[in-house]
């Protein structure tokens, strides 16, 4: 049966831009989950693009999110009296800057995924070089089998001296010498610092990348000859799934 008759399939994506949990083994090729899993990647394998890493985190929120469109007979991004996705994602455990979500109804796994590479907003998700892990969920229901695909670019989920580590290392990178204090932690956490006789740049930042300088760190060392920095890190609420980095650095 082609796509262009009437078959039972719907679907419908959303994505959001805004640092998952521990990956796991994926799921048997042989189950519904599974086919979906290799067909993702199969497309990106065949455009260039990185595999998409299995998250478990991610899986149990799509699978409790298509065991209720199931239960409902009814497939929406967010049910009446669910939590949307956000809050479905960080609840089971996710971590992220970027989160994104393909649904649909359907007679099995090949024709959901042909219908999703068919539709704009699906493929753009499923092609997305944004995106490095998905978790992925089928339950049969009596319109068919309820799929849910949600997608992340995962973050480390980074405890403060960690954030500090890395942040020493970027700033020792561009040759200079860094080390975490006490007195750029207070910084940090909104306190005032008497620095004596010392003149200092001082930078609030906050950012879900800690792989890379933020911009305006970068700018600031390229505009001026410092020679040592001192950072710390703070905590920062990440309640909302949404990994972020909050740290203040001193250049002198």
């Amino acid at each position: 049966m082609s796509l262009g008759t009437r078959i039972a399939i719907f679907f419908a994506a959303i994505s959001l831009l805004a640092p998952t949990a521990l990956f796991a083994r994926p799921p048997q090729t042989t189950s519904a989950e599974g086919q979906l899993f290799n067909s993702v990647n199969r497309e990106r394998a065949a455009q260039g693009l990185p595999a998409l890493q299995w998250d478990d985190a991610l899986a149990s929120a799509a699978r409790e999110h298509a065991s209720q469109m199931a239960l409902h007979n009814l497939m929406s991004h967010q049910l009446a009296g669910e939590p949307e996705l956000l809050t479905r994602a960080s609840a089971a455990g996710a971590r992220f800057s970027v989160i994104a979500e393909n649904i649909a109804v359907g007679p099995n796994p090949a024709t959901i995924h042909t219908a999703w590479m068919h539709s704009p907003g699906h493929r753009a998700n499923i092609l997305s070089p944004e995106l490095s892990a998905v978790g992925i969920a089928v339950v049969p229901g009596n319109s068919g089998l309820f799929a849910v695909q949600d997608f992340s670019e995962s973050s480390a989920n980074l405890t403060l001296t960690q954030q500090e580590q890395q942040m020493v290392s970027l700033l020792a990178a561009r040759g200079l010498q860094a080390t975490a204090s006490p007195e750029a932690r207070q910084f940090c956490n909104g306190q005032r610092v008497y620095m004596g006789n010392r003149s200092a740049t001082i930078l609030r930042i906050e950012t879900a990348d800690l792989s890379t300088l933020p911009a305006s760190l970068d700018q600031k060392i390229q505009n001026r000859s410092f020679r040592t920095a001192t950072v710390a890190a703070c905590t920062l609420d990440n309640s909302s799934g949404f990994s972020r980095f909050r740290l203040a650095v001193l250049l002198f």
